[in-house]
């Protein structure tokens, strides 16, 4: 295993790693208050603290479950291209964040609609 072997495969385990470190951290606490910096903003999630706190921890479960299952198909076709020259390493590292991508944005759909399902326009919880 050679040092651009190496970066390359921290690169493309890194979008799985940061799925289940931050979907680890939002599935226990959403951040402290609603901002426009850091977590799950869109604008249903920002309608106040009790959607915050739910997009957050249904957001975390999903992305700590993609996140774990995207690691483990990442990591087969980087074992599959071990001691090959630099540029297939390159396209199939390259190839794989792309698609890495795809999961990690098709996500936060389930959230979206969960928000939708359990509380209305006004951020209300549904049934209450």
């Amino acid at each position: 295993m050679n040092g651009y072997y190496i970066f390359r495969l921290f690169t493309t385990l890194l979008i799985p790693c940061i799925m289940i470190v931050f979907g680890g951290l939002f599935r226990r606490k959403a951040p402290n208050h609603i901002n426009i910096w850091y977590g799950y903003r869109t604008q249903r999630s920002m309608k106040n603290e009790d959607t915050w706190a739910f997009a957050h921890r249904h957001l975390g479960r999903t992305w700590m479950i993609v996140g774990a299952v995207m690691l483990v198909v990442s990591v087969i076709p980087m074992i599959a291209v071990l001691g090959k020259d630099e540029d297939t390493v390159s396209v199939v590292s390259l190839v794989l964040l792309v698609v890495q991508l795809i999961p990690m944005i098709v996500s936060l759909i389930p959230t979206e609609r969960a928000l939708r399902k359990s509380f209305d326009e006004d951020g209300n919880p549904v049934g209450k």
